[in-house]
Formats: C-alpha cells, structure tokens, sequence
C-alpha cells in the first residue's frame, strides 16, 4: 500500500475516540524494551521542576528531590507495562508508551470482550499491588535500623517510595472512569450489561466521583490535584459522548452486503466516521471510501465491534465468500 494512503488511515476512526492524551509528538524517544516504545512529553520536565518544588523541605538535598521525582515516573512506568504486557497476553496489540506530567499512558489494544479488557486494565494496579510489601519492607527495616536519625535522607525517600505507591494504588483504584477502577468497573459491567449500557453506567458514575474529587481538591487547597481532576472531567465527558454515539450506532440500520473480514460484524449505514482532514462525519461504504466533503481518499477502516483495521474492499461479502463450485 502507497505511503501516502498508509499514513490517512490512521486519521479515519470513529466519532468517540479522545483527543485528550499525550502522544509522541512533541515527545523524546527514550528506549525499546519487549517491543513497547517508551516516549517523554516535554512538559515531563515541568512536573519534575513542580514536584522537586514541592518536596523540596523533606530533603537536605535537591538530589533527593529528583531522585524521588524519577522513582515515582520509575513506578508509573512499570505500571504502564503491566498493562501492554497483559493486553499482549490475550492476543491485543501493543503500541506505545508516553511519559508526561499526569503520570503516563499505555497505548493498547485489546481485544473487544469484557475478559480481555478486565485484564488489560487490572494488571497495571497489580503491579503496585505487587510492589506494595517490598517497599513495605524496605521502609521498615529503614526505621528498624534507625536510620530515621542516622540516614534521615534515605530513609525519607524509602518511607516516600511506599507512600506514593500506595497513594497511585488507591487513586488508580477509584471506581471514576477512565482511572483504572472506573475501566475495571466498566469491564465487569460489560458481563452483565454489554458494551454500551456499561459504558454509559460506568461513566455517569465517573462523573459523580469526580465531582466529589473536585470538591475534595478545593477543600484541600490542591492546585496538582485540581488540574488532574479537570483532565479527568474532560475524559469522562468525552467517553460519556463516546456511550452516546455507541448507543447511536447500535440502533442504526445495518448496511447489507458488508461485513467486518475480521468479527464478521455488519456495519451501520450512517455518518459514523470522521474525516482526519476536514473533521466532518461522512458515511465511509457511502462514497465509497472518500470524504464528501474534502474528497480525502480512504483505503480502509476500523470496525466498531472488535477494532481491527481492514481494507474497504474486503468488507465486500461477496470477497470474502467463495463462489459457489
């Protein structure tokens, strides 16, 4: 496939995905490890200069300052491959990781089941979960050594690696969607509801708790706190309308004579997808393939059940069923 055609695909996606998160532009290219590539946003820097700020009365030394700035981004990012590594485990694709002020984001797809998902999510807070006793250990026995008074630096950084473990754990584990409880409450209730009603159930409670994070923030005077729970707000607003346009979908009449080459799924006749040049929704079997507005030429596209990107042509039935002998 032509360069060109490649690079537009990835501008075709369906009307609810978010716009919200960090990507590798304006990001430095780290290292490669199991395949995932790990990026630093720019504004990484800033948190560093904020929580070095912050922290900077518990330390005799900067230098301590900044070795628990890297030891909490240390953490985030071991939790970040907790998630691509599961998501990989149950047959999902694995794409990038990137660093940036509000922790980090692991850019994963699993498959379209509520199992595969669970796990996706739930084993990035299990690996805190796993670093919960070692860190554990480490600071008592800091304490038990007395290091308290002896080594006050280092034993304050081991007391504060348990503390902003435990603090990611237990945030990361509110049920507020799109936090780790928030996906996990979703995915459990994909069993029971579906895809759409749980998203809708899990992201109208997400807002409730955010709401009451918000409020938490202001009572607390916490500048850090109220910004991630704005950024919060917005991805729960966006995965709301998400819900919205799923449920839009669902109740769509079909468009016979295609289906997904992949989940066999049956596409929904309507302007359900976006143009990544004009942004305006058009009907992709409409024309076929093209942007009615900007006349962008698309070669293939997504499928709203399980994600996979395909040719347009191999929706055709007729080329995916042999003729008869």
């Amino acid at each position: 496939m032509p360069g060109l055609t490649a690079k537009m695909l990835v501008h075709v996606t369906w009307m609810w995905q978010f716009p919200l998160m960090p990507t590798r532009q304006g990001s430095i290219r780290l290292f490669r490890l199991f395949g995932i590539t790990v990026y630093l946003h720019w504004a990484w820097f800033l948190a560093v200069y904020y929580f070095v700020w912050v922290s900077g009365g518990l330390y005799s030394s900067s230098f301590w300052s900044v070795l628990e700035c890297l030891a909490l981004f240390g953490i985030v990012l071991v939790h970040e491959f907790g998630h691509q590594l599961a998501c990989r485990s149950v047959g999902g694709q694995t794409h990038d990781i990137v660093l940036w002020p509000l922790g980090g984001v692991a850019y994963v797809t699993p498959p379209q089941r509520p199992g595969a998902q669970l796990w996706s999510i739930a084993a990035g807070p299990l690996v805190n979960v796993i670093l919960f006793p070692l860190f554990g250990l480490l600071w008592i026995f800091a304490r038990t050594a007395g290091w308290q008074e002896s080594i006050p630096n280092l034993y304050t950084f081991f007391f504060m690696l348990f503390w902003i473990n435990t603090t990611l754990l237990v945030f990361n584990m509110l049920p507020i969607f799109p936090l780790d409880g928030g996906q996990i409450l979703r995915s459990l209730l994909w069993f029971v509801f579906g895809r759409v009603n749980s998203l809708l159930i899990a992201t109208v409670i997400g807002l409730i708790g955010v709401a009451v994070l918000i409020a938490f923030a202001f009572w607390r005077q916490n500048l850090w706190l109220g910004i991630v729970c704005v950024f919060i707000l917005m991805n729960c607003w966006g995965a709301l309308m998400q819900a919205r346009s799923m449920s839009r979908v669902a109740g769509a009449p079909r468009r016979e004579g295609f289906a997904c080459p992949a989940c066999k799924a049956i596409p929904p006749r309507g302007p359900f997808w976006v143009c990544g040049q004009c942004r305006k929704p058009f009907d992709i079997f409409e024309t076929p393939g093209a942007c009615p507005h900007c006349s962008t030429q698309y070669a293939a596209m997504s499928c709203a059940e399980c994600g996979a990107m395909r040719p347009i042509s191999d929706w055709e039935i007729a080329r995916q069923t042999p003729p008869p002998l």
